[in-house]
């Protein structure tokens, strides 16, 4: 007489098992009720921090820290820093994959990135947040408004690096020099975090600073703009000249360029009053 043996699981129902149990785990992992997760609240917006010139989405992490535990989806978003227009077609390819509202924030030349990309996006973008950051209307280049007004020593700060175009050709890449990027930049971040901002800072494309923008999503998204009056970057002249045209709401505060590193609290104030706003 023949035994019948136990019907052996075949090999992809096996790994369903496995994918499923590892699903489980991770589900559990990651749960918002799991002790010690920052609590979730779905009707918040989605935040997008865009970088500027000279720094990374880095340059966002204590922000990015105090948002998550007050409940925000954040996303600290890549610059690739190679003009307006290119830069600003990438940041949409980033909304668009964001369900819901977004509040959009850009610093440095970080705004002018978000007031082109925002553009026509009115039922998704809710508001735009500056932080010591371009406004420019549409013709108007970063250059054209640093020099617009007196105060900025970056020219005197920076060094070009040429390199090669894939279809031939060079291009010029501009970065501050390294002993000179705490007092340009960063004066009021500590000498450590300074060096390493130093090592780590994205260089902008020349062209990128020079080419004019063609749209300006504040004219039609509610704004807010963060003064940083100790900037040597953007002069301050420059910056309240522009959150005034746009009517952004404005904030002004003694810091240096890189007011997202050292005073996260107030830019995290900036942000989460603009959130309050979207219904």
């Amino acid at each position: 007489m023949r035994i019948a043996r136990p019907a052996l699981p075949s090999r992809r129902s096996a790994l369903l098992g496995v994918i499923t149990a590892v699903g489980l785990s991770v589900a559990t992992v990651t749960s918002p009720t799991t002790a010690g997760a920052a609590p979730q609240h779905p009707e918040r917006p989605t935040i997008v921090l865009e970088h500027g010139a000279f720094a990374d989405a880095a340059s966002w992490d204590g922000v990015v820290a105090r948002l998550q535990s007050a409940g925000y989806p954040v996303v600290s978003a890549a610059n690739p820093l190679r003009g307006p227009a290119t830069d600003a077609a990438y940041l949409r390819s980033v909304l668009g994959h964001i369900d819901g509202p977004v509040v959009l924030v850009g610093h440095s030349y970080g705004g002018t990135v978000i007031s082109q990309a925002a553009a026509g996006l009115e039922n998704k973008v809710k508001a735009l947040v500056y932080i010591a950051a371009f406004l420019p209307d549409t013709g108007e280049s970063s250059i054209g408004l640093t020099n617009k007004f007196p105060g900025s020593t970056l020219g005197q700060a920076v060094e070009s690096v040429d390199y090669s175009l894939p279809e031939g050709g060079q291009g010029a890449d501009v970065y501050i020099q390294p002993e000179k990027f705490r007092s340009q930049f960063a004066a009021d971040v500590p000498k450590a975090k300074a060096g390493l901002m130093a090592a780590g800072q994205r260089p902008i494309a020349a062209a990128a600073l020079e080419e004019q923008s063609t749209q300006a999503a504040w004219k039609t998204i509610p704004s807010w703009s963060l003064v940083t009056t100790e900037d040597r970057n953007i002069p301050v002249a420059a910056q309240r000249f522009m959150s005034a045209r746009a009517k952004a709401r404005t904030t002004t505060i003694d810091a240096s360029h890189a007011v997202s590193v050292s005073r996260p609290e107030a830019v995290t104030r900036i942000v989460e009053q603009a959130a309050r706003t979207v219904r």
